[in-house]
């Protein structure tokens, strides 16, 4: 295996190159996009390569699961149709009826959506907790009972910072997993796996994919991650990936892979464009409240500070004339698209309330109607400023 092949190297160059060997019979310095539902075998069991039937294994969806791997520090990687289905397969391959899971108490939506709607009727309870106060997972854990410790962190919309290796001390006293949607910040801001975190989860929706053309999920296992009734979790993950079929699809998994390649570079444009568009909410009279990590001000900034390499591109707040005001302030901009979904490098504004997060109203999820999320994207930031001035003077 070559130091490409095995993740060596800095993060810009295992995105690039990690499990992305030019082409052997071409020399094409680019995944091919094997659009191929099954493959000729040599004899009865002879495959090429282990290859038989794409929803078992797919050479482009292959390279993306090693380079996320590698990324992520992990011994292995599985690409998934969509974020949630790929914390779907994981949920289901790590727990049974009777388990108990700690879930953030700021989440989003769908993943919550997940927890109380599907897996409470399969038997799977749950409690939520201020995952920014590790006290409060402490009393949150059932000893014996709870399987897995569930972080986001940035957590979505309102931008919470848990301490990940402080919480996978605790899961690991109580014979937990910790799992860390890592969706807001990247593999290039922060690495879970180093801090102590069994597993990571993905949306490839948002930051990896980056351009907006392309729903994809992924999840990196860690490096001997012990389960019941498989070696390994790593295993059990790629048992029901393949038994569940919730794969990406050969395009998906080469979008990515496209994607991962300028993530480095992205996320310091998204950084930089964020922490400007802090400075002008910060001042501006009609915000009540800004919910950045990067923010000295911010609960949870000294560890995110030690924990990611910079803060990133996502922003909420909130403003002063309420709810009303900012839905109006979210149908004014020009630049900023009003949509769901993040982490393309188109900037992006939304309401949680009514929006993401709508499926948490009238639970311990729900959010603050007054709240406007950004996804601050790589335009020039003077424009994106002065779409953000125009709408709060005119309605804030």
């Amino acid at each position: 295996m070559s130091e490409q092949q095995s993740g060596q190297g800095g993060f810009s160059t295992r995105a690039i190159h990690a499990g992305q060997e030019p082409d052997a019979s071409t020399g094409a310095v680019i995944t091919p996009i094997y659009q191929v539902s099954t493959y000729k075998q040599d004899g009865i069991g002879g495959f090429r390569g282990g290859y038989e039937y794409s929803r078992s294994a797919n050479p482009t969806r292959t390279a993306l699961e090693e380079c996320f791997a590698a990324l992520e520090g992990g011994a292995r990687g599985f690409a998934f149709s969509s974020g949630l289905a790929g914390q779907d397969t994981l949920l289901r391959a790590l727990l049974t009826p009777g388990d108990h899971v700690v879930v953030p108490s700021d989440a989003y939506g769908g993943t919550y959506r997940l927890f109380n709607k599907v897996l409470v009727p399969w038997g799977v309870e749950h409690t939520i907790a201020r995952i920014a106060d590790v006290e409060s997972v402490r009393a949150a854990i059932r000893p014996g009972q709870t399987k897995i410790v569930w972080v986001e962190t940035p957590t979505n919309p309102l931008l919470g910072i848990a301490d990940i290796a402080a919480l996978a001390d605790l899961a690991h006293e109580a014979g937990a997993l910790l799992v860390v949607d890592n969706t807001f910040a990247s593999p290039y801001l922060q690495q879970p796996l180093a801090l102590g975190a069994d597993i990571v989860t993905h949306s490839t929706t948002k930051y990896c994919g980056g351009h907006s053309d392309v729903v994809g999920g992924a999840v990196v296992v860690g490096h001997d991650i012990a389960v019941p009734g498989f070696e390994d979790a790593a295993d059990r993950v790629a048992f029901h990936q393949n038994s569940m079929g919730a794969v990406a699809g050969p395009f998906d998994a080469w979008l990515v892979l496209r994607g991962l390649k300028t993530l480095a570079i992205r996320m310091e444009r998204h950084s930089d464009n964020a922490e400007k568009v802090v400075e002008f909410l910060r001042a501006h009279p009609a915000v009540s409240a800004v919910h950045y990590p990067g923010l000295p001000s911010h609960p949870g900034h000294e560890v995110a500070k030690r924990q990611m390499k910079r803060f990133g591109g996502m922003i909420s707040f909130q403003l002063v004339g309420g709810e009303d005001v900012a839905v109006k302030v979210c149908a004014e901009t020009q630049v900023w698209t009003l949509g769901e979904s993040l982490g393309g490098v188109e900037s992006l504004i939304e309401h949680p309330a009514r929006m993401t997060h709508a499926s948490v109203a009238g639970t311990e999820l729900e959010v603050p109607a007054d709240l406007i999320r950004l996804s601050v994207g790589i335009e020039d930031v003077e424009d994106l400023i002065e779409d953000l001035r125009q709408a709060l003077d005119r309605l804030g």
